[in-house]
C-alpha cells in the first residue's frame, strides 16, 4: 500500500509540475505566433501513451510514462531531435522563423512559470489558511544525526532567541534567511538553564541527505485511530489517547512512537497511555490530556509488520492568522523569494564541491519519497513540497546545459549576437551530447537513489 501511495503522490507531484512547466513554452509559442506540434505531459516512448487529441493543428497527450513531458515546436531541434523541417524553407510560424528576442522568451517560459507556479501555491495556502504560528513554547525535536544535532541541540530544548533576536514563532526560528545568512547562533533553555549555540559558517553544508533541517516542533502523539481487532483494539488502547512511555522510556514525540514500534515486530511491549474521562469541551490537544486524563499501562504485541493498529494525529498546536489579500500576496511573494535563493544557495554550495553531491542530489526515487511524506503530513504539506520542487526545476532547467533550457536559451542568445544561424550540424551534435549528458544523469540518480534507498 506504501509502495502504491509513493507512485501516486509521484505522479500527482510531476503531473502538476511539468504541465506548469510545457504551458510556459507552449503559451509563449502560441503568443508568438509559433505552430505547436505537440503538446505532452509524461513521455510516450514507443508510442505508447495513455490518451491523445489532436485539437486545429496540436495534439495534445498525456504519455505512459511519467518522467517528464515536451511541447514539439515547429522548426525547432529539441528532445525528439526531428530534423525533417531542415530540408524546407523557414516558414514564418517556425521558431526558427522568428526573431530572437521571441525564441528567448519561450525558451524561457517554462522556467517563469515554474516560478509563477511555486508563488501560486504560497500565496494559495497563506490566503486560504493565513499564516501559520507555532509557538516558540512548543519544545524541539532533533532528528539524530542531522544538522542541528551537530550543533548541541537536542530534543526538548525549548528556542529563545535567534542571532540575539527574541523568538516569538518557530517560523521566525526557521527563517531561510538565517539558515543561509552564515551567521547563526541560538539561545536556547535546557532543563531551566540557558544555553547559547553557534553553528559553523559552512552549516548549510550540513543538511541531511533527506534534504530535511532535522529540526521541528514536537508533535505529541495522540491517537486519531485504534483499527479494530489489531493488537491495540484488543489491549483496550482508545483514540484519543496520548502515549507517555513504550517499556518504561519516556516519549514525546510520535516518530518515537513508530520507530520503537516498527524495531520491534513480533515482540510484547508495555506502553503507557492517558485519556480523557470525558470528552473536551475544545478541541483534543496533548496539553489537556496531559491535565486531565487518567494514565494506564498495557501490554501490545506488535504484529510481524512492526504496527499494532493505530494512527497519529501528526500535529503540533499551531496558530493561523488570516490576512487580507494583499498581505497574502506579499506573504507568498516573500516565501517565493526566500525559497529561491535559499535553493541558489544550496546549489552553489554543491557546484562549489563543499557539499556531498551523492547526498544533495536525488532522482526519481528519492523525490517520490518526499513527495509521499509530505502527503502523509496533509495537503498543505505535499503543495509546499510541490512549490519548493518546482523552484528546483525552474534552477536546474535555466543551467547552460545542451538539451535543457537555458542551453537552448544560450544557443539562441550566440545566434543573437553573432548575427546568422549556428549550422544545423553543429546544432544537432550539441543537441545529441546534451541528451547523451541527460541520460547519464538520469541514470546516476537512479542508482544513487537505490543505494541511498
Amino acid at each position: 500500500m506504501e509502495l502504491l501511495s509513493t507512485i501516486f503522490y509521484f505522479i500527482i507531484a510531476i503531473f502538476i509540475l511539468v504541465t506548469a512547466h510545457e504551458f510556459g513554452h507552449f503559451i509563449t509559442a502560441r503568443m508568438f505566433g509559433m505552430r505547436v506540434d505537440r503538446f505532452f505531459i509524461g513521455m510516450d516512448f514507443w508510442g505508447i501513451k495513455f490518451w491523445h487529441k489532436k485539437i486545429g493543428e496540436t495534439e495534445y497527450g498525456i504519455g505512459a510514462f511519467p518522467i517528464g513531458g515536451y511541447v514539439k515546436i515547429a522548426g525547432m531541434i529539441d528532445e525528439s531531435l526531428d530534423t525533417d523541417y531542415v530540408n524546407h524553407k523557414i516558414e514564418p510560424w517556425e521558431f526558427r522563423g522568428k526573431p530572437v528576442w521571441q525564441r528567448l522568451i519561450v525558451m524561457a517560459g517554462g522556467v517563469v512559470m515554474n516560478m509563477v507556479l511555486a508563488a501560486f501555491i504560497f500565496i494559495g495556502i497563506t490566503t486560504a489558511l493565513g499564516e501559520s504560528h507555532t509557538p516558540i513554547s512548543t519544545p524541539a525535536f532533533i532528528e539524530p544525526n542531522s544538522a542541528f544535532s551537530s550543533i548541541g541541540l537536542k530534543s526538548g530544548d525549548h528556542l529563545v532567541a535567534i542571532n540575539g533576536q527574541k523568538l516569538r514563532y518557530w517560523e521566525e526560528a526557521l527563517d531561510p534567511a538565517h539558515l543561509t545568512s552564515g551567521n547563526l547562533q541560538y539561545t536556547i533553555e535546557r532543563n531551566g538553564e540557558a544555553l547559547t549555540l553557534q553553528a559553523p559558517n559552512n552549516f548549510i553544508n550540513q543538511l541531511s541527505d533527506n534534504q530535511q533541517l532535522g529540526i521541528r516542533p514536537t508533535m505529541p502523539p495522540v491517537i486519531d485511530q485504534v483499527l479494530h481487532g489489531d493488537p491495540a483494539a484488543k489491549a483496550g488502547i482508545l483514540p484519543g489517547s496520548l502515549i507517555t512511555a513504550i517499556d518504561g522510556a519516556p516519549i514525546s514525540d510520535w516518530s518515537e512512537v513508530v520507530d520503537t514500534i516498527s524495531k520491534s515486530p513480533g515482540k510484547k511491549l508495555t506502553i503507557t497511555w492517558m485519556h480523557l474521562k470525558t470528552a473536551p469541551a475544545e478541541p483534543l490537544t496533548a496539553k489537556i490530556i496531559r491535565e486531565n486524563g487518567q494514565t494506564f499501562t498495557t501490554e501490545v504485541v506488535a504484529n510481524m509488520s512492526g504496527k499494532i493498529g493505530i494512527a497519529l494525529k501528526q500535529t503540533v498546536e499551531t496558530e493561523r492568522v488570516k490576512l487580507s489579500l494583499p498581505q497574502s500576496v506579499t506573504s507568498g511573494l516573500n516565501q517565493t523569494w526566500k525559497t529561491t535563493v535559499m535553493t541558489v544557495k544550496g546549489f552553489g554550495q554543491i557546484f562549489t564541491g563543499k557539499q556531498d553531491f551523492r547526498k544533495s542530489v536525488g532522482g526519481p526515487i528519492k523525490i517520490a519519497r518526499i513527495a509521499n511524506q509530505s502527503a502523509e503530513q496533509g495537503p498543505e504539506s505535499f503543495m509546499y513540497f510541490v512549490a519548493v520542487l518546482s523552484i528546483s526545476l525552474a534552477f536546474i532547467n535555466i543551467l547552460p546545459i545542451p538539451a535543457l533550457d537555458g542551453g537552448q536559451f544560450l544557443l539562441n542568445a550566440i545566434e543573437g549576437v553573432i548575427g546568422r544561424e549556428i549550422p544545423f550540424e553543429i546544432k544537432m551534435r550539441i543537441q545529441q551530447v546534451g541528451m547523451t549528458i541527460l541520460l547519464m544523469l538520469f541514470a546516476y540518480f537512479m542508482i544513487n537513489d537505490l543505494l541511498n534507498f
